[in-house]
């Protein structure tokens, strides 16, 4: 069976399963879609933008199930203090009363749910469901080119250093850091992958000179790793290296990083001699680029 046929038999599925073909999702008086965004506001409140990144809506929607919400009285949208050109929305005293019975009915509807099941039947659901769960997050990253010195791109490069530094036995200083060298007119580039408008790997493209390119700062967040996305940006980062004109790439690691040295070697990186005077590095690879089948 197709894996679309399987995935669209799921959603059918479970959709009908937990209500989300209701008008009133749980019963709570609310589609399922604005029954979510009740669920993402959450305690703290969120801006709209964020909202928007987290649920992929355009600002159109978004501002009609705001507006839904705040006519329910259950939802005050008003400009950030913190800065006066965003908005946000917070949960009132009625919203917050459904957030809690919007959790609680959930969690009764799930435990509901598997109830039937063995333990064994429920630990393979649980394992099942967190596969696929990060399959389809991972599918369905945001991939794109960024200016390095963005916030987004600088939150995940410092995760990037954050991680050097715990996994190096003897820590990781990155010394005066700078990412101008994969700016565009630097022949370079960098690409940063969201999801939910949360930074969740990265990587960086600059030039060695006689087309020749070096990948660096390549980064996968923790959480999202087991799920092809390491080999799925170095793809993209190879991709831009060919469209920049380069026909050869370079890279280096530390031997700590065993993840990424097999990712290397799986991708048709071969093992060089040193070519750089990085005093982190350890193992030096190089690939030579073909024409993309």
């Amino acid at each position: 069976m197709a894996v679309t046929e399987v995935l669209r038999r799921f959603n059918r599925t479970y959709t009908q399963r937990i209500g989300a073909l209701d008008e009133s999702f749980l019963g709570l008086g609310l589609p399922l879609g604005a029954a979510r965004l009740v669920f993402e506001i959450g305690e703290a409140g969120a801006t709209v933008r964020d909202l928007r990144a987290r649920l992929d809506l355009d600002s159109g929607q978004l501002a009609r199930q705001l507006r839904r919400l705040e006519d329910d009285g259950l939802v005050e949208v008003a400009p950030d203090p913190e800065d006066r050109r965003r908005r946000t929305a917070r949960l009132t005293a009625k919203g917050r009363a459904l957030r809690v019975r919007l959790d609680d009915r959930s969690e009764e509807l799930a435990r509901r749910l598997v109830e039937p099941l063995t333990d064994r039947q429920q630990e393979r659901l649980t394992q099942a469901l967190a596969t696929a769960d990060l399959l389809v997050r991972a599918a369905t990253v945001d991939l794109r080119p960024v200016d390095p010195e963005t916030a987004e791109a600088r939150t995940a490069i410092d995760a990037y250093f954050a991680e050097l530094d715990r996994r190096f036995p003897d820590g990781f200083d990155p010394g005066p850091a700078s990412s101008a060298d994969m700016s565009a007119d630097q022949r370079g580039t960098f690409v940063l992958a969201t999801s939910e408008g949360e930074p969740v790997a990265c990587g960086g493209v600059r030039d060695l000179g006689e087309r020749v390119a070096e990948i660096k700062r390549m980064w996968v967040h923790p959480g999202w790793r087991g799920a092809g996305l390491g080999s799925r940006l170095l793809r993209e980062l190879e991709d831009a290296c060919r469209s920049l004109g380069y026909t050869t790439v370079r890279l280096d690691t530390n031997r700590t990083l065993v993840e990424a040295v097999s990712m290397y070697e799986r991708s048709g990186y071969r093992h060089i001699e040193r070519y750089n005077d990085n005093p982190y590095a350890q193992a030096f690879f190089q690939k030579e680029l073909t024409a993309r089948e």
